[in-house]
């Protein structure tokens, strides 16, 4: 049975399948099936991108919240996902700790689906990489540019190019890096900037961890504005949203005809699907 907790587990077959199953027309594969959307955080992108694709394949949708659920109190994880596998032809799950994906995927009920974890994002590096590849007509040797804090998505991203022949690097202040990973990083972000075919940053303070002054300050010399995106002159941006126009990126930028924020966030949708179709044994 087949899972996407992470890009890492991916081959470059399987994420070049997914890519390519993304732009395909839809076909009703789930029709009289659900898909259960357990969220433990919440979010517009991922909620919509996941019910309109759940639709678009023909299946029912439905959004649980913890309360609903009671996982590791009321229930064990493993008797909710085998719960949920008896209605549900794939599992998905927006979550706090990457270990409750490995959890509910170790039981083999149901096709298990990553929304979102502490570690990785894989539906948002889909999402980039496909835009990335309409932007530019390829992916191997493309030059991906992310300036801010390393997290989630931009491990996901950097797995994802590191797969597909594109080169990734992070410019981030000291302490604000990966640790231990193989994945190119700096601390000027103009050195990281510089000759990039896309720029990608993110907020600098994520949902509930909003009293940050000190990361505030390390991370203020790192914003996307104008002076920075001229270090790149032919770079998109992207974002993965919602942005904080006036800290991670200035407004000109964001909302400047560099900009293919919006093709991205529609990309979420497409590639939610064909990772979907993926994880039901399509084949592109």
């Amino acid at each position: 049975m087949k899972h996407l907790l992470a890009i890492r587990d991916l081959t470059a077959g399987d994420l070049r399948s997914i890519l390519a199953l993304s732009q395909q027309p839809a076909p009703r594969v789930l029709e009289g099936k659900g898909v259960a959307l357990y969220f433990e955080k919440p979010s517009a992108r991922t909620r919509n991108s996941m019910e309109l694709a759940t639709a678009q394949l023909g299946g029912h949708p439905v959004y649980l919240q913890p309360a609903e659920l009671g996982i590791g109190t009321r229930e064990s994880v493993e008797d909710v996902t085998r719960t949920l596998a008896c209605y549900h032809a794939i599992v998905a799950a927006r979550v706090f700790d990457h270990a409750l994906l490995e959890q509910m995927a170790a039981v083999n009920a149901a096709p298990v689906l990553n929304l979102l974890s502490d570690v990785h994002h894989p539906l948002q590096a889909l999402a980039d990489l496909l835009t990335i590849e309409q932007l530019l007509g390829r992916l191997e040797g493309a030059k991906i540019a992310f300036v801010g804090e390393a997290h989630n998505v931009a491990r996901s991203l950097a797995e994802g190019c590191a797969l597909l022949g594109a080169e990734f690097v992070i410019a981030s202040p000291d302490g604000y890096g990966f640790e231990g990973e193989d994945i190119r990083q700096v601390t000027d972000p103009a050195e990281a900037v510089a000759g990039a075919d896309i720029v990608y940053a993110d907020v600098w303070v994520s949902m509930g961890d909003e009293h940050c002054d000190d990361k505030l300050a390390a991370l203020a010399p790192y914003q996307v504005n104008a002076a920075l995106m001229d270090r790149a002159p032919n770079a998109h941006f992207l974002h993965c949203l919602p942005a904080h126009r006036g800290e991670e990126v200035t407004a000109q930028v964001i909302d400047g005809p560099r900009s293919a924020v919006w093709r991205q966030a529609t990309n979420r949708m497409h590639t939610a699907r064909g990772a979907m179709l993926w994880l039901l044994g399509a084949v592109a």
